[in-house]
């Protein structure tokens, strides 16, 4: 069983940076791939980035590139997205997600298979 926590998100103007954070409990998060997904009203939850469990590869919607980087601490339990140049189409909710990996360097950015997600953060972009 995880749980997983994010923090972090706020209201920033277009340009700004955030680091969300997403702390997760249990002695296995080193075994767990991590995304990082984002919901906005009237769409359904995407992929806005992905780290496997080894922290080896990481994948990253088309609409995020060179902006994001998302990154794993292991030794404390947490994930991070770090969001920078931040745009008004970046304003979501902003939730992590865990899931078993098959392979170290295995990264998913699909919702299916991804078993225990967080409460989720509000991330505001200000024009």
């Amino acid at each position: 069983q995880v749980q997983l926590v994010e923090s972090g998100g706020g209201l920033v103007q277009a340009g700004g940076s955030l680091r969300l954070s997403c702390a997760a409990s249990g002695r296995t998060f080193s075994s767990y791939a991590m995304g990082w997904f984002r919901l906005t009203p009237g769409k359904e939850r995407d992929i806005v980035a992905a780290i496997s469990w080894s922290g080896s590869t990481t994948y990253y919607a088309d609409s995020v590139k060179g902006r994001f980087i998302i990154s794993r601490d292991d030794a404390k339990n947490t994930v991070y997205l770090q969001m920078n140049s931040l745009k008004p189409e970046d304003t979501a909710v902003y939730y992590c997600a865990a899931r078993r990996g098959d392979y170290s360097a295995s990264v998913y950015y699909t919702k299916t298979g991804y078993n225990y997600w967080g409460q989720g953060t509000q991330v505001t972009v200000s024009s």
